[in-house]
């Protein structure tokens, strides 16, 4: 059973290669896949052996699966490779363009680099709308503050993304463009109705779907008036009942990091892994914390 859940995790490891330990932690609990952060990064070629010896535990797996190596490479101040590694925009730049031919080319060439080095897994693109300009924590990440640039060109993103042969994975649903909390500190909670979120937010997430995103990464934000028990990462009525029925979401939902005070807070671990599972979360995502991916199985 322990390794049937760890197909569900993907897991942050601390340095820029591989330890025992972190090795045989991968191996014996059969986990899904690596989050990759600045501190694994020291160039292109440390990045390419370390992915090449990630993707060599699978010969001591139970299924032999290809593990997924993700990143956030958003372009701007997420931008976890560093020089050599081209500098990329935020995705306000492309927004102010406002081209989906220039939108496809920057994700299919970022795709493209970070194929080349083993990454197969991107956490882009943004989809929020910049529609709350006190909004700090996604500020110059949004492509626009109005929704029908950020569904047009984060479809042309998304599309980039998967030429390049990368999986891609848009956030944060349903939205964080309007919180003022940052979700890495505290819970953002939201006063929307279902209806004003179908009005705005939801919309570039229904133009990234068409787009046939890989993956939508759920965010830790509560909206009450939706689901008065659980924020969106956690809640059956965002994942099942909107994103799956309404929205016809046919493929994978990650959660955002777990380990994000947003959820500690508020959640002991043991409960945030299981509610994920049963909100409806496909992988579940813990970036820098080493015991809890422990906790969690």
């Amino acid at each position: 059973m322990r390794k049937l859940i760890g197909q569900h995790m993907m897991i942050g490891i601390q340095g820029t290669s591989l330890t025992a330990a972190e090795s045989e932690f991968i191996v014996e609990n059969n986990i899904g896949g690596i989050v990759l952060f600045k501190r694994n990064v020291e160039g292109p070629e440390q990045v390419r052996e370390l992915c090449a010896s990630i993707q060599a535990l699978r010969t001591r797996m139970l299924d032999r699966a290809p593990l997924f190596i993700g990143i956030d490479m958003e372009g701007g101040r997420v931008h976890r490779l560093q020089p050599p590694f081209t500098q990329w925009p935020p995705l306000s730049a492309i927004g102010k363009i406002d081209s989906t031919s220039v939108a496809f080319r920057f994700a299919q060439a970022m795709g493209e680099e970070m194929r080349a080095v083993g990454i197969n897994m991107d956490f882009a693109p943004c989809l929020d709308i910049f529609s709350n300009p006190k909004n700090t924590v996604i500020g110059d990440r949004a492509i626009a503050s109005t929704a029908e640039p950020v569904g047009r060109l984060g479809s042309a993103l998304t599309r980039g993304y998967l030429k390049s042969g990368m999986i891609a994975c848009g956030k944060h649903f349903p939205g964080h463009g309007n919180t003022l909390a940052d979700s890495h500190h505290d819970l953002p909670v939201e006063q929307k109705t279902l209806a004003e979120l179908e009005a705005l937010e939801l919309e570039p997430f229904k133009k990234a779907i068409s787009a046939r995103v890989d993956l939508l990464m759920a965010a830790h934000i509560k909206f009450p008036k939706i689901d008065p028990e659980w924020p969106a990462s956690l809640s059956e009525v965002f994942l099942k009942t909107i994103l799956r029925e309404k929205l016809r979401f046919r493929n994978m939902v990650i959660s955002d990091d777990l380990d994000m005070k947003a959820l500690t807070k508020n959640y002991d671990k043991k409960t945030i892994a299981v509610q994920a599972v049963k909100a409806g979360c496909n992988i579940l995502l813990y970036c820098n914390e080493p015991d809890s991916p422990e906790i969690a199985l």
